[in-house]
Parts: structure tokens; sequence; C-alpha cells
């Protein structure tokens, strides 16, 4: 399920994103998408890839990776992001939902490190 409201378009500094047509309300999911589930071994391969940079840690014990489809792999990172995902593990799911509203032409932001307030530094500000 993918809102029809949703687009991708071009950030002033991040290249593309996900944006709104409309105003959204707080607390609604925006988007459910399906995932394809990889092992560890195959993980090892893809972060020798650029898909490094698209992937999510999956499972319950973190010992796998997955590739969501949807627009999911758009979403840019904030640290204060408007929306947050979740995992469903039993569905091979990710949903996007917002924290706050959202007005329209604004884009769409997850945190990176799952918690939509966290400050724990993501790998690409690590490596700075």
């Amino acid at each position: 399920m993918l809102s029809e409201y949703l687009y991708i378009d071009h950030t002033k500094d991040k290249g593309r994103g996900v944006f709104t047509r409309k105003k959204i309300a707080g607390g609604t999911i925006i988007e459910i998408s399906p995932v394809i589930v990889m092992s560890s071994d195959e993980r090892k391969l893809l972060d020798q890839t650029l898909l490094h940079d698209y992937i999510f840690v999956w499972g319950e014990n973190n010992d796998q990776c997955c590739m969501a489809l949807g627009y999911i792999a758009v979403y840019n990172h904030s640290y204060r992001s408007n929306c947050e995902y979740f995992m469903d593990y039993d569905n091979n799911t990710i949903y996007i939902k917002t924290m706050r509203s959202i007005l329209q032409g604004e884009e769409l932001t997850i945190n990176y490190n799952g918690p939509w307030n966290s400050d724990k530094k993501v790998w690409f500000d690590v490596r700075k």
C-alpha cells in the first residue's frame, strides 16, 4: 500500500526524497511495503555494493538484512524525523507512520536508527 498523495522529487541537499501532495494527520500509516529478506552471507556481498546504503538490518536477532520495495529506500534521514518506520517480521513488510502532522509539499523523513527521535549517530555520520 502506497498512499496516492506521496511522490518523489529532488531535494536541495540530499538528492531525491519523498514528499506529500496533501496535509497528513499525525499517526497515519502512509506506506506498507514488502521486503526481500537476505541472509548474513548475502549481506556481506551487498556491503561491497551501492546497495549497502539502501538495505535494512532484519530479523528478531538482527542476523539478516532486507531490501524494502516501494518508496522506503528513498526516504531521507533526519535525527528529528517526521515519520518512523516499523518492521513486521511475520509479514515481511516495513511500514511508515507519521509522527506528527505533515504539511502539503513537506518532505517526509525517517531516522535511519529506527526510533524517530534517536540521537545515535548513523553510519555515514560516524565515518566523517
